[in-house]
Order: C-alpha cells, then structure tokens, then sequence
C-alpha cells in the first residue's frame, strides 16, 4: 500500500526542485535590484555576497516550515491521504500558476500562491469530508481550517504592501533631507551615524532574530533574552565608531558598504523567508509519511495530529535547497528581465516606459498633484524651498570621448531599499508570518521612488499604472491559487491516476514556456535598443537607422505577403494573427520615435545635423507601418464580417504586386544589412514597374465595376488595399532618397576633411 505514496514523495520532491528553479527566478533577483541599479558594487561580487546570505537564510530557516504543516488548516482533522492530496494539489498548481503567470509575462509572489494554494486545497477537502459525514454541516469547515492564522496571515501579507510602501518613502524622504544628493560632501559624523544606525538594524534583526530559527540558539538564548536595549545600545555605538574609522582612516564609502551588508541582508531575509514556499510541503509531506509507515493504520485512517507538533528540519535539505537557489540565481537567463521590470518602474531619469498609462493611473496622479498642491499651500514657503534644495540632483558632466551607463538611481536610495526591506521581512520571519519578499521589496522600492521625486510629470501616469499592474496581478495570484488548487484536489481525491495525468501537463508546459522564453530571447537580441546615456556620431546614426530600415523591410515583407496568401483563402485565424505582429511592428517603431529626445540629446557636437535626417526617417519607417496596419486591418475586418472573396482575377493581381514588392523590399533589407548604399539608385528606380502595376490593378478594377463586378464590399477592399500599397511605396521610397541624399553629403564632408 505503501508504493502510490512513494511515488508520490518522489513526484513531490522533484516539483519542490522545479519549484525552486522558476520560483528564484520569479522572486530572488528582487534582492539584486538594489545593488545593479546603483552601480555601487561590480555585479559579480553582488551576486557572491547574495549567495552567501542565500545559503545563510536557508539554515535558519527552519522555524518557518511549520507554515506547511498547521499555518493554514488544523493537521489532526485530516488523515494522511487527505494531507497527501492536499501536499500533492498545492504543488502542482505551484508550478501551473507561476508557469502560466511567466508566460503572460505578469510578475507573481510565491509566499501568495502557496498560501492561497494550502487554503483552497484543505477548503477542498473539508468540504468533501463534510459530505461524506451526516452528523456535519457546513459551519464545521472551520474546525478543518485554522481560519485564525490564515487570516493573520493574510492581513500581514495585505498589510505589509501598505507598510512597506510608507515606511519606504518615510524613511526615504528624511535620508533624503540628510544626505542631499551630494551625499560626498556630508560631514563624517553623518555618514558615521548613518551606518551605525543601519549596520546595528540589521545586526540585530538579522543575525540575532534569524537565530531563533536554528538549532544554536538555545546556547545563547540566555544572552540576548531581556538584553534587547542593551544590544541595540550597544550595537549602535560600536558600528558607528566602525563606520568613522572606516571612512576617517581607509577612506571607504560607507553607502557602498551598507549597500554590501544589505544585499547580504535581504538575501538572507529572502531565503528564510521564502524557502518555505519552495520546499515546506514535500518536507511536511515526508515527515507525514515517515509517522504513518511506522504505524501500521489505514492511509484514510491514520490522524495526522503530528503534524501540529513542532518537527526541526534536516539541515541538509535546507542546504541543498540553498544550493539549488543559488545556482538558479547565477545561471537563469529570466533574472535579467525582472531586475530590469523593478529598476524601470523606480529609476530616477525618464526612458522609455514599459507600462502604458490607464483610467485609474490618470486619476491617482491627479489626486496626487491636488493633494501636493495643498500641502504646497499649507507650509510655509521658506521650507518648501529648504526642501527643495536637498532635493535638487547634480548635473554630471561627461567627456565627450567616453560613453557611460548611468546608474537608475544613487548609492542613498539604495541603501534604504535594502535595509528597509531586508528589516521588515527580518521582522515578519521572527514572527513566522510568511509576508512576501516580492510585496515588500517591490513596494519599498515604489515608495522611495515616490519620495526621491522619481515619479515627474513626464513619468508618473505610466509608473503608477505600473505599480497597479503589478499589485492587480498579485490579487489574481491569490484568486487563481485558490480556486486552482481546490479542483486540483478535488480531481486527485476522485481518482488517483489524475495525478500522472497531472504531472504530465506540468510537464508539457514547462517545455512549452521554455521554448517560448528561448524563443522571446532570440527575438530580443534581434532587436536593436537605443542606449539612453550613449553618445551618437554620425557613423552610429547610420548604423542604428540602417539596422531600422534592414529589419523593418524584411517584416512588412513577410507581413504583406501573409495577408495577401491569407486574403486569397480567407484565412481568419491566420489573418487575426498577422494583424497581431502588424500591430507590435507599430508599436516598436512608436518606441523608437518616443526616444528621439534621447536620441537628441546623445548626440555628440559634430553630430547635431543628423538629428534631423533621424527624424525623418523614423517618420517614414512610421508612414511604412501604419499602411501595412491599413492594409491588414481591412482585410481581417472584410474577412472576420463573413464578405465574398475576392475573384480569382484581383488575387491574381494583387499576388502579382506582391511579387514584386518582396523583391524591392528583399533589395532593401540587403542594402542596409551589408551597409551597401551606392545600390539605393537602383533600387529606387525599381519602383516605377511596381506603381506601374498597381495602376493597371486600378484601372482593371474600375473596367471589373462597369461590367461584371457585383460586390461593393469587395471593389472597397481592393481599392483600399491597393491604394495603401501605393502609400507604402510612396514611403519607403522617400525613405531610401533621404538616405541617398544623407549618404552623398556624409561622404562629401569626410573627402573635405
């Protein structure tokens, strides 16, 4: 009888492995965004000090794992099949949701997911225990279910976003009115004080709070319980006289080392805090099935009262957990792009946004300007003015001969986002509340962006939209994992071959959103971004336009021939599909035009003239889209309304045209892939035979109408579609005079020089 549940075991630990892998590159890298947008440390002594704190917040970890066992429901209702259904149902829809959230590209919390995933499967459960029992009823679901911690629990994890938010931009705002940004120039007394005070917070809450979760604290219990203002005290006074020698006698900046000590802080903080989400339920799991095998009762009989017990974790499980942590962190190619999500939404210069602004973004933006107004009318204006010079940022002037990336915020920011949150989830592990390490980190970030004035008029609308992204998907996190994990135990307790079946479907999806990542990678590297801080020559002009040209030529090759073959068979699917890529193709070449201020401004003093001919041809790239997007739109529309087909006749023409245009488009893309430009003649001269063809289409379809052509909505769709062509055409042949005029005076100037 023992076998299913053996496999079952194994089943649940290799989910744990898998579990740990996406999970740390969904959540680990929030401790990470601190230290890379700042630039204050080189990125692989980040990533030593993060693992270090990782492998440190696995050991003390343990205390935490009591979460799996009795945080959310009462162990000793349930009998061991039961908790084996319900261990089972949570770590499947463990890695459904965050498969299915990394596919949509949403940003989701673990310590979320596996709450409301341990809730909705044990609320499964009870209610089929209860029906299978006449003396219950419905009101018995709360002796199932420890609905007093679970809404402990709950509350901490809504409260700390509020929490983390406030006391982020609180303690933001007064670092913020010490340091100034010229925090160089600040006396050694401040910057002593300063890492004193940062240095003693996570002394105590770290080091010695985080020692209540390990075996050793027991020989020491004695010295730090009833001592805790004398440590504090102590603590204080002894990192501050550190910190002045540090800064008086070695020079050392104390930012960098604070930030060094609370990227080590929040690692640790994340792993003792998380590493509950990843491996609690198969270690629950295994210690359930370790009191069962040796008592010799029924699975469906067997009380799992033991779990309520408090059971110490094998420390080297929680090792080779950190291990796997570790390693994820340093090999997951998905690190990169959530670092790049958190360092975007609180950078402190403008760039291109990732969030598009919404209804609620506008209106929060407005309230908050009203409300700044108040205030602005209330305080004085001599302290506005105070403020306002601790708020005023340098203006750094780069050499002309050098490009730089600038960091997306300064050394004092990211010394609060660190220790602030690497405090606050220091606190809720002490008190075995697993809040989460995305809320918090997240929310830290967002409310010391707010009080850093990072969020300007130009930002604000598209930060803030973003930030209520991201929390509306945590509550869809929440809702998903409840109602996932409560039919996923219902169909394992209904028969036991679904859980093969099951596994096979984590499987298959694990595989399909990896070829998707790689395949989203690929694209990615394709795709040619401008480097806000770069400085631009004429020679970098030529070469980031001609990449443009090159890459858009080859699309709107492949798209105009989609939907002219689509059009011909009426294709709806395929239709709906290209207009979808029609649609990203004008959207990337928006992005492009969004960044000509940047662009501008990159732009070295020999180079100012190109600006431009830049400009120009961003306007021709978007004239180019907009009549493949005319195009593809009414053909879908006339396609999607259920109208005839063309006849056989406009197919034939309009695959004719098509020919011909994936020719000159074809040439295009060659020319300014191999940079040949002595070519552009000769391919403009090319355009006369294809507008040439699209007259005699014109006039062949007016000669259609006068005679046999029945079908208005067909000679509309025609006509507008060979209409736009010539507008397409029409573009990029202006595109490529513009280049060659570019291209003659380019090489005049530099015979001349």
């Amino acid at each position: 009888m023992g076998d299913p549940y053996i496999l079952m075991l194994v089943a649940l630990a290799v989910l744990a492995i898998v579990d740990l892998v996406v999970g740390v590159s969904n959540d680990a890298v929030n401790f990470l965004n601190s230290a890379i947008g700042s630039k204050a440390i080189k990125v692989r002594n980040i990533m030593i000090i993060a693992s270090i704190g990782v492998f440190m917040g696995a050991v003390t970890s343990s205390g935490m794992m009591e979460v799996a066992r009795k945080g959310i429901f009462n162990p000793s209702m349930f009998m061991f099949q039961d908790i084996m259904f319900i261990f089972m149902a949570v770590m499947i829809t463990d890695i459904l949701l965050l498969d299915i959230f990394n596919s949509l590209g949403m940003p989701t919390s673990t310590t979320v997911s596996i709450v409301f995933e341990l809730l909705g499967a044990a609320v499964c459960i009870s209610l089929i225990k209860i029906a299978a029992n006449d003396s219950q009823s419905i009101s018995d679901i709360w002796n199932y279910i420890n609905h007093k911690k679970a809404v402990e629990i709950i509350n901490g994890i809504l409260l700390s976003v509020v929490v983390a938010f406030s006391v982020g931009a609180i303690v933001q705002f007064f670092s913020r009115l010490i340091y100034s940004f010229n925090f160089e120039k600040r006396p050694t007394y401040i910057n002593s004080l300063f890492g004193g005070f940062a240095i003693t917070a996570i002394t105590y809450f770290i080091i010695i709070k985080g020692m209540k979760g390990t075996p050793f604290y027991s020989d020491v219990k004695h010295l730090i319980e009833g001592n805790t203002i004398l440590i504090i005290a102590g603590s204080f006074v002894f990192w501050s006289a550190i910190s002045h020698a540090l800064i008086q006698f070695f020079k050392v900046n104390i930012l960098k080392l604070i930030i060094g000590v609370g990227t080590f802080s929040l690692a640790m903080a994340f792993s003792g805090n998380d590493l509950v989400n990843f491996i609690g339920v198969p270690i629950a799991a295994w210690n359930s099935y370790q009191a069962w095998e040796i008592s010799g009762v029924a699975p469906d009989a067997f009380s799992m009262g033991i779990l309520a017990k408090k059971v110490p974790s094998n420390v080297w499980l929680l090792l080779l957990a950190g291990a796997i942590m570790v390693i994820t962190l340093w090999t997951s190619s998905k690190a990169k792009e959530v670092i790049k999500t958190g360092i975007d939404l609180s950078r402190q210069g403008d760039g291109h946004e990732k969030f598009q602004p919404n209804p609620l973004s506008r209106i929060v933006v407005r309230s908050a300007m009203g409300i700044n107004a108040a205030i602005s009318y209330i305080v004085p204006q001599k302290t506005l003015a105070y403020i306002d010079t601790k708020f005023q940022k340098p203006v750094i002037e780069l050499p002309k001969d050098k490009t730089y990336e600038m960091p997306a915020f300064d050394l004092v920011r990211a010394a609060v986002n660190l220790i602030v949150a690497g405090i606050l989830i220091s606190i809720a592990t002490s008190m075995k509340l697993p809040l989460s390490t995305t809320y918090v980190t997240f929310m830290v970030a967002m409310g010391t962006s707010l009080a850093d004035r990072a969020w300007g008029r130009e930002s604000a609308v598209y930060r803030v939209a973003g930030v209520i992204n991201v929390i509306g998907g945590w509550f869809l996190t929440a809702l998903t994992a409840f109602a996932t994990a409560a039919l996923v135990a219902y169909l394992i307790s209904w028969d036991k071959v679904m859980i093969p079946v099951l596994l096979l479907v984590v499987a298959l999806l694990i595989g399909r959103n990896t070829l998707q990542h790689r395949k989203k990678s690929k694209q990615e590297k394709k795709q040619v971004h401008m480097e806000r801080a770069e400085l631009i020559t004429i020679n970098g002009v030529i070469e980031e336009s001609s990449d443009h040209i090159a890459e858009v030529a080859q699309r709107i090759n492949k798209l105009y021939s989609s939907v002219v073959n689509d059009l011909a068979t009426h294709d709806l699917v395929k239709l709906r599909k290209t207009d979808k890529h029609v649609t990203k193709l004008n959207d990337e070449i928006d992005s492009l035009k969004d960044g000509v201020f940047y662009f501008i401004k990159s732009l070295d003093d020999t180079s100012v003239q190109a600006s431009r001919f830049y400009i120009l041809i961003l306007g021709y790239l978007q004239d180019v889209a907009q009549s493949i997007s005319y195009i593809s739109r009414a053909t879908y529309k006339h396609v999607n309304n259920n109208h005839k087909n063309l006849k056989k006749g406009q197919i034939k023409d309009l695959k004719s045209i098509d020919h011909t245009l994936s020719k000159l488009l074809e040439d295009i893309s060659e020319t300014f892939e191999n940079r040949s430009f002595d070519n552009l003649e000769h391919i403009i001269n090319e355009k006369k035979e294809l507008l040439k063809d699209v007259s005699e289409s014109i006039e062949k379809q007016v000669e259609r109408i006068r005679t046999d052509e029945t079908s208005p909505k067909n000679t509309t769709l025609y006509f507008s579609v060979l209409i736009e062509t010539q507008d397409l055409v029409s573009g990029l042949m202006s595109l490529l005079e513009t280049y060659e005029e570019f291209h003659i005076s380019t090489k005049s100037a530099e015979i001349d020089a």
